[in-house]
This record gives C-alpha cells, structure tokens and sequence, in this order.
C-alpha cells in the first residue's frame, strides 16, 4: 500500500498542473454521479417494502403467491424465476375455517375487495367479517345478511336511503337489489389508498356467505386475516398457521411482508427499480467506467513528454508508475465523494417522478445508504488505477531515450492487444446483429443491447484507427475548404489518438440516445397506425369505473346499430423461450363479449392465419409476433398464466397481425372474467346508430378519438425511456465536451507556434472549427450506424417494420452534437490564444 502513497511528483503534477487533471476530475466525478444513482435505486428495489394498513391488525395474514415461478435448468442446477402476476392470486376461502383451529388464534377471517357500481360512481366492496381487524363500526342498523348491505355515509347519501330502503348496486354477477341493514364508520384498514384501483373511498359490505360470488370469484378469498388470542407470540402464532394450512399452497406472512397482498404495485414497482439500477444501470455504469477510463488515459498520455524527461534525467519504472497511481489516489476520491451529492439528488429526482407517475406505491421509501457511494468511490478509484497504469505502463518501461522520440511524434499504430480485442468486438457485434436478425421478440431485444454494447466497445479499442480513417474521408471534403480547413484535416490525420478520444464520447451520445429512444418512436409508431387501422367500430365507449354489465347487449338494442362487443382488458403471461431459456412475458390480451364475427364488424385484427369465428372456450386468436416468440401455429396449443396465475392451455385457431397497436390475445369473456379483480369491462366497440343513446354507458368518442386517447397513455409509458436516453446521453455529452476542452488546452504550444509562423488568430480558430466539426460529423455517423445496426433486427423482431426516426428530432440530436462540439472547442481556444497574446 506504500508504494501507492502520494509521493512528490504526484503532488506537484496536481498542484503546479491542475488545469491536467480538471478533465479527470468531471469524468471521474460525473462516473461516481451515475454509479451512485443507479445503486441507490437498485437497493431501493430490493428492500422496497410497503407497510400494512388493511392487515395492520392482523399480525399473520395467509395469502396466495402473487408471483408466477418458474424453474428452469441451468449449469448450476434448477434455478426458480418469479415473475410479478398482472392480477390478485387468490386462496380458497375455506381456508378460514383450518386455519381457526390452530393454537392461539382468536379468529380467521376471509377478506374480499372488489369494484361496486353505484349508478354512474364507483364503490369498493368488502365482506362484513373484516370490521373484526380494519376498526369498521356500525353507527346505525345492523350487521348485512344474505341480500343485504352495509354503507357508509357517503355511499348511502349518494344513494338517497337510509336504514331498510332499498339499493341497487352493480357487481360482477349484475344489478342486484339490496336491503341497506346498517350504517357503517370506516376503520383506517378500510379506506384505500390515494389511487387505488379497487374503487372509490365511499365502502359497501356485504355479508361474508355471498362476497366472494358477488367479487366474481366464488368460494375464493383475496387473503385470510389471522387474528391472535391474548398473549400470543406472532412467530408463534405464524408456526402454528402455517401447520395448519400445510398443502394449501398459501403463504403465510407477517410483519411488512403483509403490505404485499394488499398493495399489488409493491411487485411492479420492485420489479421496475431493479430493472433500471441492475439491467439500466449495468449499462450505464459501464459507458461511466469507459469514458471515464478513456479520459484517464487521455490525461496521461497527454504528460508523455513529462515522463520522457523525468526517465531521461533519472526517473525509475517504478517512480512513474507510483506517480501515476499517487496522482489517481489524489484526484479519484474527492471526485467520487463530490460526485455522489449529485448522484443521490438524481436517484431522488427520479424516484419522485416514478412516484408521481404511478409506478411506485405512495408508501415505498427511498434507501440510500452507504454502499451505492462506496461503491461509486471504489469504481471511480479502481477506473482511475487501471486506466492510468495501463496508459503509464509503455512510458514506464521503455529506454528514455525512445521515451522522448515517442512523446514527440505519435504512434502510427495501437497496441497488438488492444487491436485483437477491438476486432474481436467488431466480429462479435456482426455476428449478434445477424442473430438479432434472425430472432423475434424479446430475443431480438435482448441481442440488440448486446450489439450496441460490442460496437461501442470496439469504437473504444479501435479509436485511433477508426479515426484516422475518419479524418481520411472527411479530410478529402476538408481539402476544398481553404487554408484552415486543410491545415484541419492535416491534423486530424496526424494526431489520430486526440482524434478518437473526442469522437468515442459523441459516438457514446449519439448511439445510446437515439437507440433509446428511436426504439420508443418505432414502436409508437408502429402501435398507433395498428390502431387507427384495427379500429373500424364508429363509437367507442370507455367509463373510468368500468362499464355497466351488460352493455354490449344494451347497445345492439340502440336503433340503427349493427354490431356491440365489449372488450375485458388484462394481460396475461406466456411462457417463451429466450436464447435457450424459458421465461414468461406479459403480453396484453382482450376478453370479448361477443363472437370472433362480431368482433371483426368493429375491430380489424388483419388475420393472417385461421378464422376468429372458432374464439371461444378453450381457443383463443393470437398476435404474429408472440406466435413467432412462442414458437406457435394455428392448430398448436398455448400455455399461458392467466391474470390470477391460474395455468391454461389454449388452442390457437387464429394468428393475426395487429397486437402491438390492439391486443397480443384475443379470447373469450368468459374465460378472463373469474380471474380478474374487475369483472367491469373496460371498452365497448359499437357499430352504426347514434351517439347520443350511448352516453348513458360512459364516455362516447370515435375511433380516432380513441386512438389519441391510447397514444396519450402510451406516451407517458415512454417516459422511461426518454429518460434513460437523457441519462446516457447526457453523461456522455459532458465527457465529450470535457475531453475536447482537455484537448484544446493540450494543444497550447502549437497553438502559440501557429501564431508566430504568421498564423492569424482568427485563422487559427476557423481551422479549431473545422476539427470540431470533423469530431462531430464523425461521431454522429458512427453513432448513427450503431443505432441504426442496434434498431433494425431490434424492430423486425418486435414490430416487423423498419425503425422510425422522426427527422426533426434526429436533426435536434445531430445539432446539438455539433453546437456542443463548437462550443467546447472555440471557448478555450480564445482563452488559450488570449492567455499567449498577453
């Protein structure tokens, strides 16, 4: 550890030099900002827990798995994946009864939450049983019985009745009279959470015998609330439930674990943070670790002839390299402890804004902790270390002598190593992107990042080559330009290292930004002319409370109206193989209320295969692309979960072409309506009549309307991505700003011996221009072509088009590369030109 001890050159290369290491500073500084972000959120996801509110009286809870699992084989043996379920698993209520017999407990109750339509408002219904743990009181009347109703005040207002009126209320079974048999005070466990999908805060309780038929899921309960006798341990309590419902498949939880069951966002918002401090911040942290190791490089190579002098006048190997590794145990902690402030106010920043968006609970809490800044430091210093003993070692070693004649003229050719590890990138991506090609789906997708990864690492490798022949090419456009523009591509030719340590930042920005977010506008765009196609229904009626039952029917009765199918929106998980494993995907899938032939009179699917007259108990119509994901045909059966994790198996008697703007699955209603929370549809599709008779079932639009409406969804989904992008590539804008700022401040004595062999101050920084637009240009067409390498099989496999770009926005990207590249080049230019005139 000694020999990394700051020694005397280290400090005074910081202290007599710091314009030298101001550049290592940012990158290391700006590489500590990401990396902490990104393990903040990351931890965050993995302790993400949601305290309970509904159970907070109830300290054991037994409940089903709200996961899917699947195992798989792997070298390591069988590895079990759990994957998030679009919908409430429920448990078999008669549960209750067995887990009552245990020792110490005082009660088991069954809990039920469901939609309940009242009029033109929205209810959340219960079961009477769960006043015993959410503190529920009767202020007038008495407990419900079979066909009867608790309501609370502002339901019973709304309803304009009191205690042994009648009420009308709609659930999964239909409209139902109800006796209204008391008044109730909500407890806190039963007033739901800002936003909670179930309903409104107004609260119907029903008697516990029919809750469960009237939830739509008869003889099944969301959880059992285990209520302790006086002086049981929780632990214990837990024990003895557990024994009791061994074989029963549910889960027995206490403490936090409990706000799982009745938060059903806790597993997405998980599942979301993970994704984007693991997957999103891997990638992040290794384009921080690579830039930040390129400008580390630059540092040192820029101080060779420093080097070359202090061997020549009696410096040992060793010395250097100790200096090298001092100056990164100087600059590197500070940068990194400095540049983890601004990454805890990202992690922050981004956190509220998944709150405010809806994809985290209110309830969950952001973790930061020591270990996101620690390990930033630790990265940022370990960077720091390897770049600068890797970029020291050749000055280090070699005869001073040749030190000297190497730090005066430029090496024509990289390193042997570095150019087999370049290449074997470049063949790497190549083959990817062929595999890419050739695969569908979430196989393509996840080739693709792999493309992008090999590329930009291989621009890496090969910078000084890659822009030698950049500056080749574009110098023979250059050589037309005047005095200056030549003298530019003179140089560029000339000083290829400088060259490529500019243009990898701007291919960094430019290749990660418009993947990211050319991926989004692809599939956008693809999804939305989908729609506007797959649309042929003259009305469409949406309700945020969900539509009446019935609706469909009600509306074929509407004079004039041809054709009325109401839609079940939901998702369900299919498994697919994924380069050699098996996974399950959410894929968006539609319950119809009619007939495949009434469906194709208000929505056209583009059937490419089969007949979706055959849709029906036990066959269902699928989406090309998750045909081609599943490996499935017409005729071939498809496992698949549906939303309450029940497994199927489905015929498919239909493939057809516009899932990604509709819907990836099309079965029948009746075959989703048992394993979803809301029985309510959510839109209805009319053919023919008027507008006017429809409005009584919700809001009425046509479908161009409604196709905006969907587009406004999907764009606030793409926030993510738009994100991410600016991230990346936000990051990667500021390291090319700095490494070409570091350069021009390099260039300082050729720049003052241009000004004393005549050269005009003027001249000298047209000719500056002309290389920073040499950079940009070529960093944006690198940066380009990876996107465009990354996008295409990316898109084929998941929309089987070609990618969008919108123009003007890549126009915007382009231009800001340039404007950036103008700016860092001609602000110090003129400092440096002032400084020498002086």
């Amino acid at each position: 550890m000694r020999s990394f001890a700051p020694n005397g050159l280290a400090r005074a290369a910081v202290r007599f030099k710091p314009a030298s290491f101001a550049g290592t500073f940012v990158a290391l500084m700006m590489s500590a900002l990401i990396v902490a972000a990104c393990g903040i959120l990351l931890e965050s996801g993995i302790r993400a827990s949601v305290p309970a509110e509904r159970y907070a009286k109830a300290p054991v809870v037994a409940a089903a798995d709200q996961s899917a699992r699947l195992v798989s084989d792997t070298i390591d043996g069988p590895e079990e994946t759990a994957y998030p379920l679009p919908d409430t698993a429920r448990v078999d209520a008669g549960l209750a009864a067995r887990a009552a017999r245990a020792p110490g407990v005082a009660a088991a109750v069954p809990d039920f939450t469901f939609p309940v339509r009242q009029g033109d408002g929205a209810l959340t219904g219960h079961g009477w049983g769960s006043h015993a743990f959410t503190g529920t009181a009767l202020s007038a009347g008495s407990a419900p019985r079979a066909g009867e109703v608790v309501l609370d005040a502002a339901a019973a207002r709304a309803a304009k009745a009191d205690v042994g009126d009648t009420v009308t209320l709609e659930t999964a079974v239909g409209h139902t009279d109800f006796r209204l048999s008391g008044l109730a005070r909500a407890g806190a466990g039963d007033i739901p959470a800002a936003g909670a999908a179930a309903g409104g805060r107004a609260t119907a309780w029903f008697a516990d015998a029919e809750a469960a038929t009237l939830a739509g899921h008869p003889g099944k309960a969301d959880a059992i609330a285990v209520l302790a006798a006086d002086g049981t341990d929780t632990d214990a309590l837990a024990t003895a439930v557990e024994k009791s419902l061994a074989g029963s498949g549910a889960q027995v939880l206490t403490g936090d674990d409990r706000g799982e069951v009745e938060e059903r966002g806790l597993a997405y918002a998980k599942e979301t943070l993970t994704a984007l401090g693991g997957s999103f911040g891997g990638i992040a942290t290794l384009v921080a670790v690579f830039t930040a190791a390129g400008t580390v490089a630059l540092s040192v190579g820029q101080r060779m002839r420093e080097f070359a002098l202090l061997r020549a006048v009696g410096a040992t190997p060793r010395q250097i390299r100790r200096a090298v590794a001092a100056e990164a145990l100087l600059v590197a902690p500070v940068a990194g402890l400095i540049g983890c402030l601004p990454g805890i106010a990202l992690a922050s920043w981004w956190f509220g804004q998944l709150k405010d968006r809806g994809a985290v609970p209110e309830a969950v809490d952001l973790h930061v902790s020591w270990i996101p800044p620690l390990i930033a430091v630790g990265t940022g210093l370990l960077t720091a270390l390897g770049a600068g003993w890797m970029a020291g070692r050749r000055p280090a070693k070699i005869k001073p002598g040749q030190a000297l004649a190497e730090a005066s003229v430029e090496r024509l050719r990289p390193g042997i190593v570095r150019t087999v590890l370049g290449v074997g990138a470049l063949v790497g991506g190549t083959v990817l992107a062929g595999v890419a090609a050739s695969a569908a789906g979430a196989d393509a997708a996840n080739a693709s990042l792999g493309v992008v990864m090999l590329f930009m690492l291989a621009v890496g490798l090969l910078g000084p080559l890659v822009a030698r022949l950049c500056a080749a090419l574009f110098g023979l456009v250059l050589r037309g330009g005047g005095a200056s523009a030549s003298l530019a591509a003179a140089n560029s030719r000339t000083n290829a290292r400088r060259l490529a340590s500019a243009i990898t930042p701007i291919v960094l920005a430019m290749a990660f930004a418009s993947t990211l977010v050319f991926m989004h506008t692809s599939e956008s765009h693809v999804a939305s002319q989908q729609l506007r196609d797959g649309i042929t229904a003259d009305h469409v009626v949406t309700n945020p409370a969900g539509l009446p039952s019935g609706a469909a029917d009600r509306a074929a009765r509407v004079p004039g109206v041809d054709a009325a199918v109401s839609l079940l929106d939901t998702q369900v998980l299919v498994p697919v193989d994924s380069g050699g494993e098996t996974s399950l995907q959410g894929w968006a899938a539609q319950g119809i209320s009619g007939s495949g032939a009434q469906l194709a009179e208000v929505q056209d699917l583009d059937v490419r295969g089969g007949s979706l007259d055959r849709v029906g108990e036990g066959r269902i119509a699928i989406d090309k692309t998750l045909a081609t994901a599943a490996k499935v045909k017409v005729g071939d059966e498809l496992p698949l979960r549906l939303p309450d994790g029940i497994e199927a198996r489905s015929k498919v008697v239909a493939v057809y072409g516009r899932g990604l703007g509709l819907a990836a699955v099309t079965m029948d209603r009746a075959s989703l309506a048992g394993h979803v929370t809301s029985g309510f549809d959510s839109t209805l599709l009319v053919r023919g009549g008027d507008a006017k008779p429809l409005a009584a079932l919700g809001d009425v639009t046509d479908a161009s309307g409604y196709a905006v409406e969907q587009n406004v969804d999907r764009e606030l989904g793409a926030w993510a991505n738009y994100v991410m992008a600016a991230v990346l590539g936000g990051f990667a804008a500021v390291a090319a700003v700095n490494t070409l700022v570091m350069t021009v401040l390099d260039r300082r004595r050729e720049l003052a011996t241009l000004r004393l062999v005549g050269s005009t101050r003027r001249q000298v920084l047209r000719m500056l221009r002309w290389e920073s637009l040499l950079v940009s240009a070529a960093g944006v067409a690198l940066g380009t072509a990876i996107a465009l390498i990354t996008l295409t099989p990316m898109m084929r496999g998941l929309t089987g088009e070609l990618p969008h770009v919108p123009p003007l926005l890549y126009a915007a990207f382009a231009a800001t590369a340039v404007a950036l590249g103008l700016v860092a080049v001609t602000l110090p230019a003129r400092a440096a030109l002032r400084d020498r005139e002086t």
